[in-house]
């Protein structure tokens, strides 16, 4: 039997759990080889490498560049999937464009070229109509908040509570949340990567939207990581004209901490939830874990303590 290449399109936090799935030496992953593409996938596959000594000679990193697609046939020549995982968080329209609209089109298509399947990791709320650049520019390219150590999120309220002397909040902070665990992603993509004709016939074509267990308001985050970091800090509700304001001065600085941009502040007047009713080419994300994965659902509280504390 030839060996199965699968190629992670992306090397980060993401990218970093799903390729760790995939070559797990404790999973039946058959003979398989892991290819992380991104810019720079060297310094991954060395911490993969170090992790999982034991199939360190199935990884691979081959460089390419999404916006450049003449880098792609090369990448993906031989794949059986392809998992497409670029994004950005911070840039100008014409980036995004770029990188989650154009990119994001030029990697389905090389994955065609090349005979590959494709799972395409977009967010929840893309919205092609948005005046939001990443929302848009996610919505033409096909967020679920994502946790786990190393995570963006909830890591980056915790330094904040820190320096910070109160934490601020918009509009009250009632906008809602689904935060989903990393690893029952990359478990169920990996299930998905195993060549099962049941699951293949399941899932190509559908749309699953992964949030976890329970959803919370933002503001209920923000007591969850005060609750973990044991800190006591203020939380106090701010106007979203005030966080207008804020993030016009310090989205023009350099990328740091304390940055936050006017696009980050207008997606936190909406609802950032799995939609239960789903469509014709919907599937339940929480179901495929339970019948495919054998298991549920990661509860945020089982998880968050053990990095945060």
């Amino acid at each position: 039997m030839s060996q199965q290449k699968i190629v992670v399109c992306g090397a980060g936090f993401l990218g970093k759990h799903i390729a760790r799935n995939l070559a797990s030496p404790y999973k039946k992953t058959g003979d398989r080889i892991v290819q992380i593409s991104s810019r720079n996938p060297e310094p991954l596959l060395r911490t993969l490498g170090r992790d999982l000594p034991e199939v360190s000679s199935k990884l691979r990193a081959v460089p390419l560049d999404i916006t450049k697609p003449a880098t792609l046939a090369p990448a993906f020549e031989g794949a059986h999937t392809v998992i497409s995982l670029v994004g950005v968080l911070h840039g100008t329209p014409s980036h995004f464009e770029a990188v989650q609209w154009r990119g994001a089109e030029n990697v389905a298509k090389a994955a065609k070229e090349a005979g590959a399947r494709l799972i395409h990791f977009s967010a929840i709320g893309a919205d092609p109509s948005s005046d939001i650049p990443y929302a848009w520019s996610k919505g033409l390219g096909e967020g679920s908040l994502v946790f786990g150590p190393e995570d963006e999120f909830f890591n980056r309220l915790a330094k904040l509570s820190k320096y910070l002397p109160f934490l601020p909040v918009f509009g009250g902070g009632l906008s809602k949340f689904q935060p989903i665990y990393v690893d029952d992603i990359a478990r169920a993509v990996e299930v998905m990567c195993r060549c099962d004709p049941e699951v293949e016939q399941l899932v190509s074509g559908k749309i699953m939207e992964a949030g976890g267990p329970r959803v919370l308001t933002y503001r209920e985050l923000m007591e969850t990581v005060l609750k973990y970091t044991y800190r006591r800090r203020p939380i106090v509700s701010l106007p979203f004209w005030v966080g207008m304001l804020q993030a016009s001065m310090l989205e023009r600085l350099p990328n740091n901490l304390f940055t936050i941009t006017r696009d980050q502040v207008k997606q936190l007047r909406l609802d950032n939830v799995v939609n239960t009713n789903f469509g014709p080419n919907e599937i339940s994300f929480e179901i495929f874990l339970r019948k495919r994965c054998f298991q549920g659902l990661t509860p945020l509280y089982g998880i968050l303590p053990a990095y945060l504390e």
